[in-house]
């Protein structure tokens, strides 16, 4: 049964390693989002190191999920000290799953602070594919979409809530979001 990727990418205000307030709010509160959403239903799995480090990322084994990449957009630093970004790369059984985890409860929280922690692109900070199953998604592939939808908007390779695709390649809705027919 084909799953579905979900690549997140925001390029944050300050570097991770900075000692401000709102860059430990960030990290405190997003400890909770994850720790929250991994129970959430039609959640599958997600992206993590294979020796569970934290903060960072471009120096990490990140195991069957690649070696870690970032839009060519991002223009800040690499380092531990400099990093100034936030990416996520998980499995989901279906849009809809993944929606309500996103617009609902803590997440949600986050999302209405998210002017205070990142800056605004002009670019899409996610994407959504599907895989069949037993593939893993690579921090590349997530790039590559996230770049392909940037460049050529929702298409089957890669999309959006508002514009989503059924694994078949066939516009899709999820019920409340985007156009209805």
């Amino acid at each position: 049964m084909p799953r579905l990727a979900l690549y997140t990418f925001g390029v944050l205000t300050s570097p991770l390693a900075n000692p401000a307030p709102l860059t430990r709010e960030f990290y405190d509160i997003g400890e909770a989002v994850y720790r929250k959403i991994g129970r959430h239903p039609g959640y599958l799995a997600h992206a993590d190191t294979a020796d569970g480090a934290r903060g960072v990322l471009f120096e990490a084994d990140w195991g069957a999920w690649g070696e870690f990449a970032v839009p060519s957009w991002y223009a800040k630093g690499r380092t531990p000290e400099t990093t100034a970004l936030a990416a996520t790369l998980s499995l989901w059984t279906d849009p809809r799953s993944a929606f309500h985890a996103v617009y609902t409860g803590l997440h949600r929280e986050a999302l209405t602070r998210r002017d205070d922690w990142f800056e605004r692109t002009g670019h899409p900070n996610y994407v959504f594919w599907w895989v069949s199953d037993g593939v893993i998604p690579t921090w590349q592939d997530g790039v590559s979409r996230l770049e392909h939808l940037h460049g050529h908007g929702s298409a089957p390779y890669a999309f959006t809530f508002r514009d989503s695709f059924a694994p078949d390649g066939t516009p899709a809705r999820i019920k409340g979001v985007g156009p209805q027919d």
